[in-house]
């Protein structure tokens, strides 16, 4: 299964979704792109400054991702220039009704590319672009996820 950047970050730390996707992903492989290695951090970085989580919580989510990798736990899919260029593409088929961004698009078609059976997003551009390019999606209905504390 294919993760997008915040999906990863929901099995870091706790967020209102998070208990429903660690029971429901609990034991599946993961891929997602090396652009994660940058994304996920700046994305702790941003949950710090804005008092979500501690300096101690990121630096621990920081070292749970860095471990999950090592263990391949999460496989890193290669950012290179055929990404890039399947990512234009994608951009330029979605326009202009998915106003689809560059660093989604990269998600998208690194999960395209290496023909990942489902990706795994809440973000509505991203699902929208999914479905247009037949890819499967996790969850399959945004409102299959139920919200605990």
């Amino acid at each position: 299964m294919y993760l997008d950047s915040a999906i990863i970050v929901k099995l870091l730390i706790r967020e209102p979704e998070s208990n429903w996707f660690n029971d429901h992903l609990a034991g599946h492989p993961f891929e997602t792109s090396e652009l994660a290695l940058t994304e996920v951090r700046s994305a702790l970085l941003t949950k710090e400054r804005g008092g979500h989580i501690s300096k101690r919580e990121r630096i621990a989510a920081g070292e749970k991702f860095a471990a999950m990798v090592e263990e391949d736990v999460i496989r890193l899919l290669p950012l290179n220039r055929r990404v890039l260029e399947r990512a234009s593409a994608m951009q330029l088929a979605c326009h202009p009704r998915i106003p689809l961004r560059t660093l989604d698009a990269l998600h998208i078609a690194t999960a395209d590319l290496h023909q990942c059976q489902t990706l795994s997003t809440t973000d509505a551009r991203m699902r929208f672009a999914c479905e247009q390019f037949a890819i499967a999606l996790f969850p399959a209905l945004i409102e299959d996820i139920s919200i605990t504390n």
